[in-house]
């Protein structure tokens, strides 16, 4: 429950939680993005099949990641078409986006994604079609919004373009892609408190801007470390640095405005922070249908059956 205090997490795998959740067929392309802007390629049908309740192969297994180099984010592909996009972000504020088609001859010790200068890196990607709403938050609390259209296709090299302007000392902690207006934007900051908030109360602007207050980073509530797209059927997990975890319900988290503080979302030890927030995809896991993965915390799921994949689009990647 929110306010509550979590429970040790350190080393117990059976703590782990499933970050992404999707259906697949065996012949179906997985898009491993790492921190340092590569791109991995995977068939499905390479993933080692296991039953609902094994744990599955750690993703950092399966690819020849250079020291200190990490996953973030996993994007599903049925076909590489010309109709959609890898939209990209960097914690210094650079964008860029890839036709989806140039991402289909991958070698096996990786591809460049993104061009990256000394000490950036990549915060997350996202599978668009062109029309999506992407948000930029900083870790001062600011959020910038700004029209998918608004960043011209790049080829794969390019180190892409300004897409929010960082005060001195400030990075971007992560990028939300929304296709419409449904979802509020989930907040957190690094003492324990969040809240969420309506999409629509973020107003959209060009790309480059320093943003809008999302949350107020005070002495109270520090700076921000994570946000999510939620709905009110969600479930989130908070992850402190001294190794807890703690699952919430979006329910239980009242929405408010852009400019107020929020709410305690965990109770923290002296000296602890909270590390991050991630939404939770754990529904219907019962029918043994479909594979559980994620970016950085390894995997469980299920060996996929016959059932066709999602007739949507797959939700943005996003960290």
């Amino acid at each position: 429950r929110r306010g509550g205090r979590g429970k040790t997490a350190t080393t117990m795998k059976e703590d782990d939680f499933i970050e992404r959740l999707f259906v697949a067929h065996s012949h179906d392309y997985l898009l491993c993005f790492s921190d340092r802007g590569k791109l991995y390629w995977l068939k499905v049908f390479e993933v080692p099949a296991g039953s609902r309740t094994s744990r599955g192969k750690p993703i950092v297994n399966m690819f020849p990641l250079e020291e200190g180099e990490k996953t973030t984010a996993v994007v599903p592909v049925k076909e590489f078409d010309e109709n959609h996009y890898v939209f990209m972000a960097t914690a210094h504020g650079r964008v860029k986006k890839t036709p989806l088609a140039e991402f289909s001859r991958p070698r096996p010790s990786g591809i460049i994604a993104l061009g990256l200068d000394e000490g950036n890196y990549l915060v997350g990607p996202a599978l668009t079609d062109g029309k999506y709403d992407v948000m930029l938050l900083s870790s001062d609390g600011k959020a910038v919004r700004f029209v998918e259209g608004d960043v011209r296709p790049m080829g794969r090299q390019a180190t892409g373009v300004r897409g929010m302007r960082l005060a001195e000392g400030q990075r971007v902690i992560c990028m939300l892609a929304a296709h419409d207006e449904s979802k509020s934007v989930l907040t957190a900051t690094e003492h324990g408190f969040g809240k969420r908030t309506p999409i629509a109360e973020y107003p959209r602007h060009g790309r480059g801007g320093q943003g809008v207050i999302a949350i107020q980073t005070s002495e109270r509530n520090g700076s921000l470390v994570g946000a999510v797209l939620v709905d009110d059927n969600d479930e989130v997990m908070l992850i402190s640095t001294g190794g807890v975890l703690i699952r919430t319900s979006v329910a239980q988290i009242r929405e408010q405005g852009r400019s107020t503080q929020g709410v305690t979302l965990i109770s923290l030890d002296q000296g602890e922070k909270l590390a991050g927030l991630e939404r939770i995809e754990e529904r219907d896991l019962g029918n043994g249908n479909g594979n559980g993965g994620n970016g950085g915390h390894g995997e469980n799921g299920d060996t996929p059956h016959d059932e066709p994949p999602s007739s949507g689009e797959p939700p943005p990647t996003v960290h």
